[in-house]
Formats: C-alpha cells, structure tokens, sequence
C-alpha cells in the first residue's frame, strides 16, 4: 500500500490530555523515575545471567545429549525473556536516562543474541506504534505472507482455514526468520512502512554484519568446536532452541493486538485515520494477566501493551500501577480499554480470530474511516 496516512489529531474528549496529567503527577507525587529502578536491574541479571548460565552449561557437554536438548529449549525461552525484560526497554529509550547506557545494553542484550537494534527501531518504535493494527502499513499483522492472515486486507486462501490449527506451531520458526533473513531483508528496503529507509550511516552496516556475524559464532561455531556431539544433534538443539524463542516471542507480541476487541482500521480514501493517535493505540490494542505477578516478571510489561503504546518511553517495571491510573481514565471518557484476564483467555482469543480470519468471516472489530 503506497498510500501515506496521517491522524486528525484530534482527541475531543480530552483523554490522552487527562491520562497523561494523572500519569505525571503519579511519578511527581511519588518521587519516581520514569526509567529503570532496582528491579529492573534484578531482572536484567536475572535474564541475561539465565542465558549465559544455560549457554556455559551445554557448551560444557558434561550433560547427556537429552539433557542438553532440554537447556537448548529453556535457552530459547531466556533469549525470549531477554528480549521482553531489558532489550526492549533499551531500544525504546526507557531503560536509562542515559542515551549511552540504552545504546550499550541494546547492542549487548539484543545484538549479540541475533537481533538488530536499528532495524527493530525503525519497524517496531517507529511503524508499528505510529500505524498500530492498520492492513498495509503494520508489519506486525504481516507475520507469514500467504500462510498466516492476520489483517482483513489480506488475500485469503484455501489453507487458512486451518491456520488456527498450524499458526501456533509456525510461531516457532519467527526467530529462525529474524536471524538469518529478515533483518537483511528489512535493512534493504527502500521503505518500510512509510519510512524512506534508503540511507543508513556507515556504523549500522558495520553494526549490522559484525553482530550477526558474532551471533553465528557463538552459537554455530563455538558450539562445534567444543561439544562432543554430531553435527545432526547439533542441528536438532540448535532448531530447538530458536523454535522455543519464536514460539515465546510470537505468542506474546500476537496477544497484543489479534484477539477480540481491538480494530483493524482503514483510512478514508485521503488517507486519514478519523482518529487522535492516542485513541487509535487505544482502540487497536489489548492487554492481559494484568495482575498476574508471573506475567508481570516474565513478559517484561508486553502484557501492559495499552500502557506501553500510549507510554513507551517509561520502562515496563512502572506498567503495573500506572495501569490502574490508565484504565481509569478510559472509563471515565468512555474510551475502550481491551483485556483478558489471565494468558490462558486471551490465547483462546486468538485462536478463535484465527480462525475467524482464516475463514473468511466478517470480523466485527474492522473499521472502516
């Protein structure tokens, strides 16, 4: 879709004015930074210490290869848990005042486990949280062209009938995607999205190569020169460990945004979204185990995903109260504010728009400007 989209800007009711005001006054009153505290820095070593704890483990081959298969699958969960906890607060600007510090730990945390800061920067803070949910401009809800549907604008065929049914066990294989095509794919686009992406400095080409190639060799290279194993079970830990991470990543991001509740939108035919941006986040976007303190730990504030598009430059250890102040407000200016109440639910919701998509089925939440 070549056309460029733009919001009214306007918010009549005054919500996101509102919202924001209670949410300063939250920090102010409370004497908070709206960056990393004490558990933020637990939970980095927490996460980043699970991964290079299981990491030493396998490559130590002092475990049977059955044992070592189980770390490679709990290693993926790790680099999943990592990505949620501390890179993507990083990325996002939240995990410190300092700009240097986001820098270091996003290229620690997220590139050296296969990720590329720059591009998710552009294809996730940029794109995905300006044009939430909108067919064409998301990549987001373009997770398996042909395969998987997710947008109302896109072709349907015959296979997705069944998509609710493979969709899930497909997740897997995202991290495989993200490690060895798509950041490449996605640095070489003209755009993406609507953002002209011809023109890189000199230090992300070198960035981008340099910590592939880094990733390659810790977990390629490294594990075939040292482990006592064939190359075939190399193989099979090494698949197991990304399906696990693709699987943890997909489920999680998905939750977000394709279950019951939030729209698709379309632009009218100039172009624009007859919403402010703050009421289309609200409107595309949901929440879930709000108050599950294991969700809250693990999914590193994705499952306060209202929260973090409407603030996405606070970290995610302040999602949780802030909550409360945002949902509040939403009721009080009648603004819609989607939830499930436990993981279990909202994955039963997006089964059941799986299927609904797949199927063909006139969705009830597809908008139209």
């Amino acid at each position: 879709m070549e056309q460029n989209l733009k919001f009214t800007g306007r918010d009549e009711s005054g919500f996101f004015r509102e919202v924001r005001k209670r949410v300063d006054n939250y920090f102010k009153d409370n004497d908070l930074s709206k960056n990393g505290n004490g558990e933020m820095i637990f939970k980095s070593f927490f996460f980043l210490g699970g991964v290079i704890l299981l990491y030493s483990l396998i490559i130590s081959s002092i475990f049977s290869p059955w044992i070592m298969l189980g770390l490679a699958a709990i290693l993926g969960v790790f680099k999943a848990f990592v990505g949620f906890n501390v890179s993507h607060d990083a990325i996002h600007g939240s995990y410190s005042k300092n700009k240097k510090i986001n820098k270091i730990i996003s290229l620690m945390a997220f590139n050296t486990l296969g990720g590329n800061d720059y591009m998710w920067s552009i294809t996730h803070n940029v794109v995905h949280h300006t044009f939430t949910n909108i067919p064409g401009h998301d990549e987001d809800i373009d997770v398996a062209p042909g395969l998987i549907r997710l947008s109302p604008e896109e072709e349907l065929k015959p296979i997705m009938k069944y998509q609710h049914i493979y969709a899930f066990p497909l997740y897997g294989f995202a991290y495989i995607s993200w490690v060895f095509r798509k950041d490449f794919v996605k640095f070489f686009q003209d755009k993406i999205g609507q953002k002209d992406n011809k023109n890189h400095r000199p230090i992300e080409y070198f960035n981008l190569f340099f910590f592939k190639a880094v990733y390659y060799v810790l977990f390629i290279v490294v594990p075939l020169m040292v482990m006592d194993i064939t190359w075939w079970q190399f193989i099979i830990g090494f698949v197991t460990m990304q399906i696990f991470a693709g699987l943890v990543l997909g489920l999680v991001f998905q939750l977000a945004h394709v279950v019951e509740g939030p729209e698709f939108p379309y632009p009218n035919e100039k172009g624009t979204i007859e919403d402010s941006w703050a009421l289309h986040q609200m409107k595309t976007t949901a929440n879930f185990a709000r108050k599950n303190w294991l969700a809250n730990f693990l999914c590193g504030g994705l499952n306060f995903q209202i929260e973090h598009h409407l603030f996405p430059h606070i970290c995610h250890v302040h999602y949780k109260p802030i909550s409360s102040i945002v949902k509040a407000t939403a009721e009080e200016f009648q603004v819609p504010y989607y939830e499930s109440s436990t993981f279990i639910k909202a994955i039963g919701s997006h089964y059941r728009m799986l299927k609904k998509f797949g199927r063909g089925e006139l969705v009830f939440n597809v908008q139209r400007a």
